[in-house]
């Protein structure tokens, strides 16, 4: 079974954290997530998150330094999860391939229900605060 590559971009902003809910038929459905997507044969993961964000949020973003990558099987097929720090450069968050958007703090993000490959990001923003204390 072939890995699939995502990517997912970690924004941060007055000390709260943006999270987007995915699409209520997809795969993990209304479940919150770093948002993100699938890399294309042959494009650059920093790339593809740009195109991403910019497809489904409508912002341009600056992709900074890697903050985690995870590994993870789902049922369906394995992903290897490649999340990157983000500063947004321009536009204003629309939920074009999302749900809902929602800025967190640290508190509110332990809360939310999240697909299991965010979990171990969330666990490393709640250690290290990552820059949101």
């Amino acid at each position: 079974m072939k890995t699939i590559l995502v990517t997912a971009g970690v924004i941060i902003e007055k000390k709260k954290v943006l999270v987007a809910q995915r699409m209520e038929g997809a795969p993990h459905g209304l479940l919150w997530e770093f948002p993100g997507g699938k890399v294309k044969e042959g494009e650059d993961p920093r790339e593809a998150l740009r195109r991403e964000l910019k497809e489904e949020l409508d912002v341009d973003v600056e992709v900074g330094k890697i903050l985690e990558v995870v590994f993870h099987t789902y049922p369906e097929y394995p992903i290897l999860l490649l999340t990157y720090h983000c500063r947004i450069k321009k536009g204003g968050l629309k939920p074009i391939g999302c749900h809902d958007l929602r800025w967190v703090s640290l508190e509110e993000l332990n809360e939310l229900a999240m697909p299991p490959a965010d979990e171990p990001i969330r666990l490393r923003l709640g250690l290290s605060g990552e820059g949101l204390l």
